[in-house]
This record gives structure tokens, sequence and C-alpha cells, in this order.
């Protein structure tokens, strides 16, 4: 009996396995050239009008996901950072760090509707389906904001132990944010717009980008000592850590194909495949340009897409600038969609 138990289990376990695509299939798909000033941050993708937002410093640019066309702008930020797209109500938010405003805007016409002042340097943003409410995440005063999206008004200020980065929504009331200063999770009562649980990160430096299974409660930290730390949603223990790629800053999961994806500074996108909830493996690290770090889902395609740009040799350090980053050059800036 112990013997046929462990066969079948064995053999499940390499059928889970073979069911995933094969690391060679996963490869850049297409490459557009947006051209423009300015770095860039967070993006967005709203899948069934086929347009990508990408914030883009002092705007937030829009473009075609299918065939890379420049469909638009929304100038007058300063040092944009996160998006948040509500499709039903035909309505986006983006983040203006240096402001500490968050502008909503029609997505539509693309036109910016209103204004609203937040927390120090609103950074990461999402829309939270259960509350219907829109968060924005700050990072200089360690807190976040709450939006109801319809009125366009600030509603509630919570109180962060931590410097928060990328957050996720469960969509059934819970909110989780990474705690880069305190490589912890913070989680979120969305009912009470309250701080219910930190929970520190096992063997993570930094988190920084996150992303979550909602069917079988698994979140995914992307961690800066290489790691992406695999944590149960509901009570917080750790489930796995795996290797990731150099510099991550962006993460993602399809529960379509149950892969989860840390894009990383180092010219790298590592794909990690979730046989079930407690068994995870690398799948594969694509190739992709160096520094292309932040990413999103095109959950209508099942690809992710990642900005670009080329650089050049970084200027000479300075008192002021120990560490100075390279230069991009001139209109190199797009975007290139990975699939399989």
């Amino acid at each position: 009996m112990k013997t046929r138990y462990l066969a079948f289990i064995s053999g499940f376990f390499a059928a889970t396995c073979s069911a995933a695509p094969a690391a060679d299939a996963w490869k850049e798909v297409s490459r557009y050239t947006l051209g423009g000033a300015g770095g860039w941050d967070l993006l967005a993708v709203d899948a069934d009008t086929r347009r990508v937002f990408i914030t883009r410093g002092d705007h937030l640019m829009i473009a075609d996901v299918d065939t890379g066309k420049h469909i638009g702008d929304i100038p007058g930020l300063h040092r944009a950072h996160g998006v948040a797209l509500i499709p039903k109500l035909k309505i986006g938010f983006v983040s203006s760090g240096q402001d500490d405003n968050v502008v909503a805007f029609d997505l539509t016409t693309l036109q910016p509707i209103k204004t609203i002042a937040t927390g120090g340097n609103p950074d990461a943003m999402i829309f939270d389906g259960a509350s219907g409410h829109v968060m924005s995440f700050n990072g200089k005063t360690d807190n976040v904001t709450v939006i109801d999206p319809v009125k366009k008004e600030a509603i509630a200020t919570i109180t962060l132990s931590g410097k928060p980065e990328l957050a996720v929504s469960d969509d059934h009331g819970r909110v989780f944010v990474n705690l880069e200063d305190k490589s912890a999770i913070a989680v979120i009562d969305t009912k009470t717009n309250a701080v219910v649980f930190t929970w520190p990160l096992a063997d993570c430096d930094e988190p920084t980008g996150l992303a979550i299974d909602v069917k079988n409660a698994r979140l995914f930290s992307a961690c800066a000592n290489k790691h992406l730390a695999v944590t149960n949603a509901k009570d917080g223990k750790s489930i796995a850590t795996l290797p990731i790629g150099d510099g991550p800053d962006g993460a993602a999961f399809d529960p379509a194909s149950n892969n989860a994806f840390a894009s990383n500074s180092d010219g790298t996108m590592t794909i990690v495949h979730e046989d079930d909830a407690n068994h995870f493996r690398v799948l594969a690290n694509v190739s992709t340009p160096a520094r292309a770090r932040t990413i999103t889902l095109d959950a209508k395609k099942h690809r992710v897409v990642l900005p670009i740009a080329e650089f050049g040799p970084a200027p000479a350090a300075s008192a002021q600038e120990p560490h100075p980053r390279p230069v991009m050059k001139p209109d190199s800036f797009g975007f290139i969609v990975v699939g399989s």
C-alpha cells in the first residue's frame, strides 16, 4: 500500500511539473520604441482597451500594447511613480510624488479630472475591489492615503511601521504591502482602514515588487538579496524562497499559468512556476535589456510588459553623487512584451 501511494505521489508531481510551459518557450515576442525624454517607474495595462499606461517622471505615457503606437500623454506631473486603473468607472489615478498629490484622469479622453492631496511622496497605487477604494502608498511619510474614486476625495490615512513599496489586494478585504526598510509585509483591513498584522519576511532584504495568487493565498515578494519570498497570505508563514536576478523592482502573477514573474535590473526576468500551493520552482530566466526592472501583466494575452531604454556610461562619481546612474540615450525609451 505504501509503495503504491509513493508511486502515485511521484507520478502526480511529475505530471504537474510537465504541464508547465517549457523554459525555452519564454522569450521577447515584441519590442516597441516610444521615445521622449525622462525615465520611468511603474506601469499598468488595461487588458480590454489594449492600452499600457507608463509613468515617465513629468507625464503619464499611454500606448497601444499590441502595436506600440503612442496614443497620448497626461502632462503636469512631477516624479510620477504609480498608476491605478478602474475601467468600469472609466477613471484612472496616477501619483505625482514630488507634489504629494494623486491626479485622477478620464480613461476615455485621457484628460486630468482632479488633483488629490496625499501623504509625502506617493509612490505605488492600487484599486481594491472589495472596498471600491484606491490607495496610494506614500514613501516619505510611511502611510497610505485612501481615496474614494467616485467622489475623488481622500477619505482616510493609514499609518504604517515602515516605508511602503509595492502592494496588492486580494479583493476580499485585505491589502498587502511590502515594507522595504523593515523586510516585512503589512496587512491592511480595507473595511476598517487599519493595519491588522505586520509579518516579517524570511531571508528577504529590502522587498520591493509584490504579486499575489488570490486562489491559493500566496504572496510573492521580490527581494534585493536576489530572492523571491513566497508567503502564506492567510497567516504570514514562509512557504518558499527561490533565487532570482539582481536588482529586482517588480513582480507579477498570472493565475492562468500559475507563473510568478520578477523583473531584475541585471538583464533578466525570472519566472517561478507554482506546481501547487506549496511547491515552487524556477522555470526560466529570460534575457531582457538591462535596467528593465518594472513589470505588469497583460491579463488577456497572459504576457508581461516591461519598459526599456538604451543607456550610455555613467558619469564620473562626485561627492554629491557617489553612485551616479548610467545616462539614458535620447529617444530610446520603449517597452517589450515577453510571452510563451
